[in-house]
């Protein structure tokens, strides 16, 4: 697109940048004119792709769920052995909550979790919890757990992932680092993971 408003900008640049501002500052930090700022463009090109705020938070956290969830599922799908999709996923999950300079796996959802009393953003929590619970506890059940065990276990490792999370992103240095960090999230999977009590 062309036409001197900063029309090159796509909606997908601002809903990501929404996305980054949220990891970075919570949905607080999600304000037209800083994000115009931060793309190198105007206010004018937000209003070409969206009516006002509300309309851009509802497009990033519609992402949010497409990237962090479906797209997540999908890709673990692609796997034949439910046990190993399990671990995959899990690995994948618990694996990615890195320590750096860089907002880490979780970074959006700890601060949506933190603005939870957002209509908004309490519509999306519930539906990216009850996609991710449904999809772990079918995984568990089709390991061989019994679907009591398998909700339950689904359970604690939702939880479970939400903690690391929010270890990593509180306290960082509470987690080993490098090796012993791969070290660590095995253990944690290979923990969830197992059948017996």
């Amino acid at each position: 697109m062309v036409g001197g408003k900063g029309e090159s900008f796509t909606a997908g640049d601002w809903t990501a940048a929404a996305l980054d501002a949220i990891a970075r500052g919570g949905l607080a930090a999600v304000a037209i004119e800083p994000l115009a700022k931060h793309l190198g463009t105007t206010k004018g090109s937000f209003y070409w792709h969206f009516a006002d705020r509300n309309a851009l938070v509802v497009a990033a956290l519609a992402s949010w769920e497409e990237r962090d969830t479906e797209l997540v599922i999908a890709a673990i799908e692609r796997g034949d052995d439910p046990t190993e999709r399990l671990r995959n996923l899990l690995e994948l999950v618990f694996g990615a909550v890195q320590i750096g300079v860089q907002p880490g796996a979780g970074s959006v959802e700890l601060a949506l979790q933190a603005n939870a009393s957002d209509p908004l953003v309490s519509a999306s929590l519930g539906r990216v919890t009850s996609r991710r619970l449904a999809y772990l506890t079918r995984l568990f059940a089709e390991a061989g757990m019994s679907p009591a065990r398998a909700r339950g276990r689904s359970l604690l490792a939702y939880t479970a992932f939400l903690g690391h999370a929010q270890l990593a992103h509180a306290t960082p240095e509470a987690l080993p680092v490098g090796r012993a960090f791969d070290t660590h999230v095995r253990h944690v999977v290979e923990a969830l993971v197992r059948a017996d009590d």
